[in-house]
């Protein structure tokens, strides 16, 4: 177990992001008063130099990297250089870092799309690299595998004590809710919304509606890493989710029955669906004695809330 104390430098990378974000929240609420925390305009994370200037002149004793470059499947198809380059460059910068400034743990938050895209069901961490990747979120897959084996092989190296958490699809309040940025829950909300307001008799949405997804609300995958933190040192990938899926037409009609909106669903089959399964297996979390808290759509109110709030009628 690490002893960390409510002075512990804490260093967020990302903390403005939708991860970022909930990790403020989740250490604040937790007593933790020294966190670290930089906007992209104050530290360039893609200049190593800006990076190792941050670390030596700050010294901090823990990091955790939310910092990435992320967007739903017409992002990724339409700049799979930007999501590969950048988060490449990211990641190494600051685990390298981590390592030559003799951090005393680090969190490197990876995806669930690193797993196959005809992975069995539910994916297991040792399901890792064991087939093709999901072609639409390929490049930002690839940054994050990348991102993993650096880790571990620093641990391996050097012995770095780093951790790899995988989370499954997050949602809640402050995501992007650019159609281009957004992630599945943040973009429904926003055309069910709009839709409402503007009596919009229909909405189309991409794919079949048939691919599963399992989600869990970003303040749950927050309380996850501090657990993780002090309880998990492991050099395996270590999933993190609710356990749970459904699919994307059930999103859809739920967040349109939260939200109030009586108009038709189309979908548009000539969009792809990206991963067709997604339910990660948290067993090994369970054991550890860590479950979610926060249900789906008490999560879901929670990001109308953060629309309604952000973009008033």
């Amino acid at each position: 177990m690490i002893n960390l104390k409510s002075n512990s430098k804490i260093y967020i990378a990302g903390h403005g992001g939708l991860v970022g974000k909930a990790l403020v929240r989740c250490f604040r609420k937790n007593g933790f008063n020294k966190l670290l925390l930089r906007k992209r305009s104050e530290l360039d994370l893609m200049s190593r130099k800006l990076v190792w200037r941050f670390f030596e002149a700050e010294s901090p004793e823990y990091v955790i990297i939310a910092a990435a470059k992320v967007g739903g499947i017409s992002a990724n198809m339409a700049a799979p250089v930007d999501f590969l380059v950048e988060n490449l460059e990211i990641q190494n910068n600051i685990l390298l870092a981590c390592q030559h400034f003799q951090v005393k743990k680090t969190i490197f938050l990876g995806s669930s799309c690193i797993y196959p895209r005809e992975s069995p069901q539910p994916m297991r961490e040792n399901y890792f690299m064991s087939g093709q990747l999901e072609p639409t979120n390929e490049s930002y897959a690839i940054a994050k595998i990348a991102g993993i084996r650096l880790a571990q092989a620093l641990r391996q190296q050097f012995g770095m004590e780093v951790i790899c958490p995988m989370p499954c699809n997050v949602y809640g309040q402050g995501d992007h809710f650019e159609f281009e940025r957004s992630h599945v829950v943040s973009a429904l909300v926003r055309r069910f919304i709009e839709a409402k307001r503007n009596n919009a008799p229909i909405v189309t949405l991409w794919g079949t509606g048939n691919a599963r997804r399992e989600l869990l609300h970003v303040d749950d995958l927050a309380d996850a890493c501090l657990f993780l933190m002090k309880y998990y040192d492991l050099p395996e990938i270590i999933n993190v989710g609710s356990g749970q899926d459904l699919t994307i037409r059930e999103l859809a009609q739920n967040i349109a029955r939260i939200i109030g909106y009586n108009g038709k669903l189309n979908w548009d089959l000539t969009k792809p669906d990206g991963m067709p399964l997604k339910l990660l297996d948290v067993s090994r979390l369970h054991a550890l004695g860590w479950k979610h808290k926060i249900d789906l759509a008490v999560g879901i109110q929670s990001v109308v809330d953060d629309f309604e709030e952000r973009y008033p009628r």
